[in-house]
């Protein structure tokens, strides 16, 4: 069951690599739909926008849906669902069409984190967890770095409609891939990965939790907004950089297929490198809140360096404080990907708090492609403002990570007013 385990956290990496293909393939493609289309950057970040609408508003329905159903049949649903809409993005012509694909597309794609966020808490402890979460997230580093090699010698060889197709045929081959290897832990294997904190997760009737009264927790807010910052820097990456790199730097196809992946490269390794120190500062007899928070805090605060970017001339240069920033949000997102195993107040909670948690930071992909896209028509091609405006979110979410978030433990039913947002109440 030990080496199993390892396998289930690479077959998670290699559904997230290929979701993270399959959505950022638009982006690349981007320059050369637009010509085809007749269509600007506003209609093209309209287009872009899409995939998010259906990705945020999915993730609770598809966290739920995980917890009742399982990963096992859960998982592949929701990569062959996304997979069947990236192919047919092949076959529209028309920014109606287009849309429409991105829309049905983040559909499937919503279900792929909370499955994999609920593997990790079935078969990893909370010492082990943070890195399991570091393996299979960096399948977005690695879907997001391949697709612009991938897609761009595909669309410079086959067009831009063959790049469609040929990554949604991924999929497939990763479902039979899954049903062929993949087995259930067996129960004593379940229980060891849930043993943490048992007290706490007995308190207070936690086996009568409420999916509507999670949101009784600052903790759950915090973890919402901190994690809307992350993805609102990480999302300029998978959806403008592309556009950035040859509209305002004057990359070329190849260029684009060589130095930019550099940022996306940096980042797999900066992932890996911040679920290691978390867990290791774990088992070297820090707290759970402050081996988590150490690295999210940390690595938020030094993402803002991608503001930097927009204030050189160097190509190199700029290179770098991409990379850095990309690295820093990968060190950051394995301890944040690691706090819905670590407060779920039950196992049958887990993926529904990831999927909370990524409804709010996939509103931020909804945010920064429209908000990008209206400010590079507006100011003729310039990328500052959005720069700069991402730099700042990586401060806020410095801020809610340690503010607002408060210890890493279960979450409890004993909740009063204190434990609530300013506002939250209203809500619930």
């Amino acid at each position: 069951m030990k080496k199993m385990r390892w396998v289930v956290i690479f077959l998670c990496f290699l559904a997230i690599a290929v979701n993270y293909i399959d959505r950022a393939n638009l982006a690349v493609a981007a320059p050369q739909i637009e010509k085809a289309l007749g269509i600007g950057p506003a209609e093209m970040g309209f287009i872009l926008s899409g995939f998010f609408w259906t990705y945020a508003l999915m993730q609770m329905p598809f966290g739920w849906f995980v917890d009742r159903v399982g990963a096992r049949i859960a998982l592949p649903l929701a990569v062959g669902w996304w997979s069947l809409f990236t192919a047919a993005t092949a076959v529209t012509s028309s920014v109606a069409g287009m849309f429409g694909c991105r829309l049905l597309l983040g559909v499937g794609e919503a279900g792929a984190y909370p499955s994999c966020t609920k593997l990790v808490s079935q078969w990893f402890q909370p010492k082990e967890r943070a890195l399991a979460t570091s393996i299979f997230d960096s399948g977005s580093r690695v879907g997001s770095a391949l697709s612009i090699p991938v897609v761009a010698l595909i669309i410079g060889t086959l067009g831009w409609q063959a790049a469609f197709i040929l990554t949604g045929l991924l999929g497939a081959v990763w479902i039979v891939g899954w049903f062929v290897i993949y087995r259930n832990p067996v129960q004593d294997a379940m229980e060891t990965a849930h043993k943490a904190a048992p007290a706490v997760r007995a308190r207070g009737g936690q086996d009568n939790v409420t999916w509507a009264s999670l949101f009784r927790h600052r903790t759950l807010w915090g973890m919402m907004l901190g994690f809307f910052c992350l993805n609102f820097v990480i999302y300029f990456f998978i959806t403008w950089f592309p556009s950035y790199l040859v509209q305002t730097r004057g990359f070329s196809l190849k260029s684009l297929g060589t130095l930019g992946m550099i940022p996306a490269l940096i980042a797999i390794p900066g992932g890996w490198l911040g679920g290691y120190v978390s867990d290791a500062l774990f088992r070297r007899g820090w707290s759970l809140t402050a081996a988590r928070k150490t690295c999210m805090v940390g690595g938020m605060l030094l993402s803002s360096v991608i503001t930097l970017s927009a204030f050189t001339e160097n190509t190199y240069l700029m290179l770098a404080f991409f990379g850095i920033a990309y690295g820093s949000l990968a060190f950051a997102a394995a301890s944040i990907w690691s706090l819905p195993c670590d407060v779920a107040p039950t196992p049958r909670h887990v993926a529904s708090i990831g999927g909370i948690q990524n409804f709010a930071s996939n509103l931020a992909g909804i945010v920064i492609t429209t908000f990008t896209g209206v400010m590079v028509a507006m100011t003729k091609g310039s990328f500052t403002i959005p720069l700069v405006v991402a730099g700042g979110f990586c401060f806020l979410g410095a801020f809610s990570y340690l503010f607002i978030v408060g210890r890493i433990e279960p979450l409890s039913l004993e909740t009063d007013s204190r434990d609530l947002p300013k506002g939250a109440g209203s809500t619930i």
